[in-house]
């Protein structure tokens, strides 16, 4: 199975701007993303897909492979699929530009999932208490085959009669086959997708199943300083050999 990561990267970010190039213990974010992603021995290529020069120029000099994606693209998951136009692969990783702590065992878990018959794939993690009503934090539910039942801000399952339930925080990291890619761009914006704010709906909501595979290692998304200040602490912690 030949299988490529492609790391969307943007710099107009309203909370954090310029966040694909802010430093974070002493490296730019995106290189951070881009190292952990090449780490793995299971891809065949990594490459990131920007619509800025300035992260173009900064990949390039840098030795990362990098792709110009149009200015009309309208979500990540759009310019991984204009660069998957012109470069073939069995899957498509999409690591994204926001997540330094990506690890290779990330990849590892997410192909691992994409057997036949799997079109689109996804990471979950145990969620710590503190995190179930926090909205910024992702949570989703699964049937007994591990398919996504539902992502949502909110936490879900609710627990009614206090019976103990382990939730599960969704990781931001997809595979996708070609044609799942091309349908999920042609589609339209879904309702649910549109109240919750969590495009991955527009899968379950066209009837596409989405695989999640079972992590033990969590991540940051980076959105605000206090997020830097989080994962420059976590890698100051992590043992050499990670």
């Amino acid at each position: 199975m030949r299988a490529i990561a492609i790391i969307p990267a943007r710099l107009a970010s309203t909370r954090l701007p310029r966040k694909p190039l802010r430093s974070i213990a002493g490296r730019a974010m995106i290189e951070h993303v881009y190292r952990a992603a090449a780490a793995s021995p299971l891809l065949s290529e990594v490459i990131v897909a920007t619509d800025a020069a300035e992260i173009y120029n900064f990949c390039q000099a840098k030795g990362m492979r990098v792709a110009m994606t149009s200015l009309e693209c309208r979500s990540g998951t759009d310019r991984i699929r204009e660069v998957a136009q012109t470069v073939a692969a069995d899957v498509y990783v999409n690591v994204q530009g926001d997540e330094p702590l990506a690890r290779s065992e990330h990849i590892a878990a997410l192909l691992g999932v994409m057997g036949d018959g799997v079109s689109v794939g996804t990471l979950r993690t145990p969620l710590a208490a503190q995190d179930a009503a926090n909205p910024n934090v992702v949570k989703v539910v699964t049937d007994f085959r591990r398919r996504a039942l539902y992502f949502s801000r909110s936490p879900i399952p609710y627990d009614r009669d206090g019976v103990g339930v382990q939730l599960y925080k969704h990781l931001g990291f997809y595979a996708y086959r070609k044609a799942s890619l091309d349908d999920f761009c042609r589609w339209p914006e879904a309702h649910l997708e549109r109240v919750e704010r969590l495009e991955q709906l527009r899968f379950l909501e066209n009837g596409t199943a989405i695989y999640v595979a079972d992590t033990p290692y969590d991540t940051v998304g980076v959105d605000t300083d206090d997020d830097v200040k989080r994962v420059e602490a976590i890698l100051k912690d992590r043992a050499p050999s990670e």
